[in-house]
């Protein structure tokens, strides 16, 4: 046979050699796509659920509170909290379907062997699935802000950043929900992680109240919490004080999803491939 079929590593024009890409759009596409079909199944819960929760805290909090603490330094407190709980609505929408969506299609339902089958290999799979978790946080997190300015909080231009925030912060706690899903042996150790990892960090984030009035140990804990960062982005975007001090806290939440996304790809993969 005089011809072979051309390899997909090789150019159909100019007939030089090319290498595949790390991560080929087609492929994040594909998975990503069949995440968009089956959201199409849930949607209605899951908005509500994010819709209700920062009411939720804006009532208990920015209102009752609020009646008791009207500023905090500058800032009236029903914005204080409304801009805060943007970070809570993002960990929630990004970490838990990081990690139960993970370990329910990988050890239940077997759907990660089934797309491993396809042309599509585990950095592609992780790297999509947690994109699309990141693209519905960045969504969901801006509830809180369309809650909050019938209570009284201003709309202001920083806020068409918020959207992007929350995709960087919620890609890093999807990222952080797949390294657990791989890690945990049964579903039931989630428990430790959401009470002893997720609940303190957005307690201790800023969100309620101000770090500085925590013990000195706590407070420098505090600083390390990827959410806390997120919190002063998406509070100083929203309330138009953007400053150089919020390129260090976008720096710290994209080192956070670059570091969780690595790991997170590490220890699936072996689980996957083994």
């Amino acid at each position: 046979m005089s011809a072979t079929a051309a390899s997909p590593a090789s150019s159909a024009g100019d007939g030089r050699p090319r290498a595949l890409r790390r991560l080929e759009p087609s492929a994040l596409a594909g998975v990503m796509s069949r995440d968009v079909v089956m959201f199409g199944r849930y949607w209605k819960a899951t908005t509500f659920s994010s819709v209700m929760q920062p009411t939720i805290y804006l009532l208990a909090f920015g209102l009752g509170f609020g009646s008791l603490v009207a500023r905090v330094g500058h800032v009236r407190y029903v914005e204080y909290v409304a801009t805060g709980v943007v970070a809570t609505a993002v960990l929630f929408s990004s970490a838990f379907p990081g990690m139960f969506n993970t370990f329910v299609r990988w050890q239940f339902q077997r759907t990660y062997d089934a797309m491993l089958a396809a042309p599509v290999d585990t950095e592609e799979l992780i790297t999509a699935e947690v994109l699309w978790i990141s693209v519905r946080a960045g969504v969901y997190g801006m509830a809180p802000l369309l809650v909050g300015i019938p209570f009284g909080l201003d709309p202001e231009p920083g806020m068409a950043l918020v959207p992007l925030i929350g995709m960087l912060t919620g890609f890093g706690f999807a990222a952080f929900g797949v390294l657990v899903a791989a890690v945990a042996k049964t579903i039931d150790n989630f428990n430790y992680v959401t009470s002893a990892v997720l609940t303190p960090m957005f307690l201790v984030a800023g969100t309620f109240f101000p770090i500085s009035t925590l013990p000195d140990g706590v407070r420098t804990v505090a600083l390390l919490n990827p959410l806390y960062h997120c919190v002063q982005l998406v509070r100083d975007a929203s309330l138009g004080d953007l400053g150089l001090a919020d390129l260090g806290h976008a720096g710290v939440l994209l080192g956070f999803a670059l570091v969780m996304w690595r790991i997170a790809i590490w220890q699936l993969g072996r689980r996957l491939i083994d």
